[in-house]
């Protein structure tokens, strides 16, 4: 039944991993850095931008080196704790937690490779904008959400 639990998470995760480095791959080579092509006007963007910072762009600046290999530190912690959260999980905390892995090894992948992860979703409303995304970040918080979600829920009820 464990290795059951492993392989959800795993699979959850490639899939996560797979979709978002194609996404990036086919952005950096068919749009030019800072360029914006607006898919819904007044609404959503794809844009390539590079962030070196994490969440919102927190700690984005070309400036420092140490970011990286803090956020590549703090990954390699999270990748151990979803496994050890994993070997007692029930399916709803381990899509979560795959959803999260996946994201994290997409992230951090970009993050070892060109020092920035690659952005690419921008939604906004006038001149308000959301910090640009990409798949990696939205399976993060999906999955922080699902994963919370679980937790909540009682063991009998669980999913």
């Amino acid at each position: 039944m464990k290795n059951k639990r492993y392989v959800l998470l795993l699979a959850i995760a490639a899939i996560v991993f797979a979709l978002d480095q194609i996404a990036k791959f086919a952005i950096v080579k068919w749009m030019g850095e800072r360029l914006s092509v607006e898919i819904i006007p007044g609404l959503f963007a794809l844009v390539n931008v590079r962030n070196r910072g994490a969440a919102f762009g927190f700690l984005n600046r070309t400036d420092i080196e140490w970011q990286i290999w803090l956020f590549a530190g703090a990954t390699c912690v999270a990748v151990w704790a979803i496994f050890a959260l994993a070997r007692n999980a029930r399916p709803l905390m381990l899509t979560g937690l795959g959803l999260i892995l996946g994201g994290a090894c997409g992230n951090l992948l970009d993050r070892l490779r060109f020092q920035a992860v690659t952005d690419f979703l921008d939604f906004y409303w006038a001149d308000w904008h959301w910090p640009a995304f990409n798949i990696a970040d939205a399976a993060i918080c999906i999955g922080v959400a699902l994963a919370g979600l679980a937790s909540f829920k009682t063991p009998e009820r669980a999913a």
